[in-house]
Formats: structure tokens, sequence, C-alpha cells
């Protein structure tokens, strides 16, 4: 019995369209599949590049302003698409599969996208200063000084 003042739980509902939905996807060709991934894709990342936070001004109004996130495959692959679609299109493994297969339509697909997502987290951290730890584990950034020495072998102070 649902406790007070509660509807009642929907669960097996929604375990019921997640298995149609798993069932029409299980069907579908992979090259419609591959499409749904390049549009999901895409999809994704303009939703992490409008997103937006509210936050107090000077003056006390809540004001909204742009908060872009970083795009990550696993975020996108074991959550966002699950949550758009009710549930995963592909696991991460057949992601980096077919990402190290580029000659293919999917390689090509899962390559652009990886490669789209990478260039704006590489946007992200370099002109918001966001996600520095990320960009030094997932991006390859490093954060080295180069120092540059001369050796002197006189000084001419006469002229």
């Amino acid at each position: 019995m649902p406790a007070r003042n509660q509807p009642p739980s929907k669960k097996p509902a929604a375990k019921k369209r997640a298995v149609k939905a798993i069932e029409k996807v299980e069907v579908l060709p992979i090259i419609e599949k591959i499409e749904l991934l390049g549009n999901l894709g895409w999809d994704y990342i303009l939703e992490c590049v409008s997103n937006t936070k509210e936050v107090v001004s000077a003056s006390g109004r809540v004001v909204e302003v742009l908060d872009r996130k970083i795009p990550t495959i696993d975020y996108f692959l074991k959550i966002w698409i699950p949550m758009k679609l009710g549930f995963k299109l592909i696991h991460r493994s057949t992601w980096y599969d077919w990402l190290d297969n580029p000659e293919t339509k999917k390689g090509d697909t899962i390559k652009k996208l990886d490669e789209n997502m990478k260039a704006l987290a590489e946007d992200i951290v370099a002109n918001e200063g966001r996600g520095i730890f990320y960009a030094k584990n997932r991006l390859g950034m490093h954060d080295r000084q180069q120092i540059e020495t001369k050796n002197v072998d006189r000084f001419d102070f006469d002229s």
C-alpha cells in the first residue's frame, strides 16, 4: 500500500516500457543504430554547450549564466542515452571497438563524436579553467613549465 499522500508506484509499467524499447532496438539494423547514435551524440554535445545554472548576482537577483559541461563518453553511454531512450544503445567496450576501426561507417561516426567531445572538453579547460584533472587524466594534457636557460661565456661591459 502506498504511503499517505503519495501516488502508487509505477515501476512495473516503466519496466515493461523499457523491455519493449530494448526489443525494438535489438531489431534495428546496425546502420540505423549508428545514425541514432550520431544524432544522440550531437544532441548531447549541444546540451553540454548550452547548459546553464542559476547564480545570485551582486545586486541579489538570481540570474541564469552559461555553465558548459565537459562531455564524457562514460556519462553519455551509461547515463545520458538510457535517460533519453530508456535503455542502453551500445556498451562502452563496443564504442572503443568501433573507434579502433575508423574505416567503417560506425567507426567514422564514433571517431567524429569522440573528436568533437574532446574538442569541447579542451575548449572548456583552456578557456574556463575547469576540469584540469580531467584534462590531465583523459585528454593527455600537461602542466609542465619549460624554462629556457642561456649560458653566457663573457660579459661585455665596455660597449
